[in-house]
This record gives structure tokens, sequence and C-alpha cells, in this order.
């Protein structure tokens, strides 16, 4: 099918020996697009040097989760649209293959693929991957939402593609988010009668082993993006049961994998994962000094004004 490949960048080099070689496939090479935001690692410098072309360089100071993407629509008029981050290494250049052959359904304007832990990653940021991927395809519509609530919208620009002409009756991705652009497009994508599908055949490496630390700063985030889009909840719902789901299966991946060690960890982690999201939801009654200790997210804050320096 007629698509394109837009990866942003910013200090990508540690990343670019694996991934440039899954992209200099022949059938994928000219069709990738990178957005770096004026990194200083080189990154530019080797990505030339490896053959590719379409490189276009913007200020890192006005970088945005979703204005940074939505530079697509400028950049290619190609139909279909896949998203990938710095860090997400496709097993081949099948799995992007795969990922754009799920819009021969013509139902679907978003797609995803599934995501694997790379091998050194933490048991809890394994497992997380492993609880968020199944190995079960779908596609999931508005009718969907009584069931799944807002997992209905769940979506990963880590690994994801669009359909051109759908993006465009959104008017692509929202600008100004903490993070969260491609569930919120998503959502608007279901609102409007859209389907989006999750396609497990397609494959990419990617996973995080947050400290203690910063899996508390991740979920103090989703809490504010929540309250911040509040509109989200009210319309889709909360995901039902899907706390409880995720703790006892994470619980019981520690008994599979024989780490009781990691149990007094699993209580605190999770406990403080609780505590951050409800902060996050009443960040507005926080302090501003506090708010920007607790995200993860801090050159938002900094740079919409939120928060002075």
């Amino acid at each position: 099918m007629n698509f394109s490949i837009v990866i942003p960048t910013y200090n990508a080099q540690k990343f670019l020996p694996p991934l440039l070689k899954i992209l200099s496939d022949d059938r994928l090479k000219d069709k990738v697009f990178f957005i770096d935001s004026t990194s200083s690692d080189g990154t530019v410098e080797t990505l030339a040097e490896a053959g590719f072309k379409n490189i276009t360089i913007i200020d890192s100071a006005v970088f945005d989760h979703g204005g940074t993407r939505s530079l697509a629509k400028d950049l290619t008029d190609r139909e279909i649209v896949v998203f990938l981050t710095q860090d997400a290494l496709p097993t081949s250049a099948d799995d992007i293959i795969t990922l754009v052959n799920v819009f021969e359904n013509n139902k679907i304007s978003a797609a995803y693929g599934k995501q694997i832990p790379y091998d050194s990653t933490s048991l809890f940021g394994t497992h997380l991957r492993y609880f968020n991927y199944t190995d079960t395809p779908y596609i999931r519509c508005i009718d969907d939402i009584a069931k799944f609530g807002i997992k209905t919208a769940f979506m990963s620009n880590s690994f994801a593609a669009y359909r051109r002409s759908a993006m465009e009756g959104i008017n692509w991705f929202e600008e100004n988010l903490l993070f969260g652009e491609d569930a919120h497009a998503t959502a608007r994508l279901l609102k409007k009668g859209d389907c989006v599908a999750y396609e497990p055949s397609a494959k990419v490496y990617h996973s995080h082993s947050y400290t203690l630390l910063e899996d508390f700063k991740r979920y103090f985030d989703v809490g504010v993006f929540h309250q911040m889009e509040s509109w989200l909840i009210d319309e889709f719902g909360k995901p039902k049961g899907e706390g409880m789901k995720y703790i006892k299966s994470e619980f019981n991946f520690i008994l599979k994998q024989r780490k009781l060690y990691l149990i007094p960890e699993f209580f605190v982690r999770n406990g403080l994962k609780f505590l951050a999201y409800k902060l996050g939801n009443n960040h507005h009654k926080l302090p501003k000094n506090i708010v920007l200790m607790f995200s993860m997210h801090k050159r938002w804050w900094l740079k919409n004004n939120v928060i002075s320096k």
C-alpha cells in the first residue's frame, strides 16, 4: 500500500545502528521521514551518511508530542502514515509491511502493533509489555466502549499507523498535550464512527526499566492527562477492573519467574503508582514546584508557562 514512515528523533545515536539496518530495506528506505529536534550527538549526520534524504530539523524548544507528528501531513501525501519512536526496533522490515496491510480493511483508521521487551528489561517492564500486548488481534469500534471503556482507545505511537484521510477529518493530532496524543486521536476517530485495530504479528522491540521514581512520575502524568482531558473518562469510562487485573497478573508473573524477592517492591511500586495517579488527577490543587518535581515531562510545564522557572 501507499505509505510513509515518520520518526521523531533527538540525540538518537545509540539507537540508530540496528534501526537504520531495518529501515534500509528497499521496500522502506525512500518512505522514511525523520523529524529531528536539533540533535547534538551527530544523529542528523548519521542519517545522511546512511543515505536517508527526508530529514526535517526543528528547534528542540518547539517539539510537541502531537504537533510535531502532525507535520507528517506536510511532509508526505501518502495515505498511510506509520509512526515509530527512535527507541522502537522492528524485528524486521516485514513488521512494518504487516501493520500497513491492516488498512486493506477500509473500516480501519488507526492500528498499532505488538511491543515486545528487550532482553535487558526489568521484570516489571517486561510484564507491562506482556500484559498490554497480547497475541490476540482485534478490531474495536464505538460500540465496544461499553465493554472496554477507555481501553477501547488504547494506542501507542511507538509503533502505530493512521489513515491520512481519517486524520484529516479530526485535524490530526492535538497540540500542547502533556502526552497521550495517540490515545487522544484514537478516541476522536472512534467518536466519528471509525474503527481501530491491534495487529500482534507486527512487532517491535520497545520497553523501559523504570525505577520506582520514574514509575511514580509516569503515573502522575497519566493522572494529569486524564484530569486535563477529562472528556476521555467522561465519554469512554474507566478501564473496568483493569487495575486489579493488572496487579493480579503482575503478582502471578513474579511467582512464575520465581523472583519472590521482588514481592516487597511489587507492593511499594503499585502503591506509589496509585498515589501518583491520584496526585496527578489533583495536580491543580498542588503547589507548582511540587507538580514540577513529580512530573516526568518537566519541559512541557515550562514551555507552556504553566510553571515558571
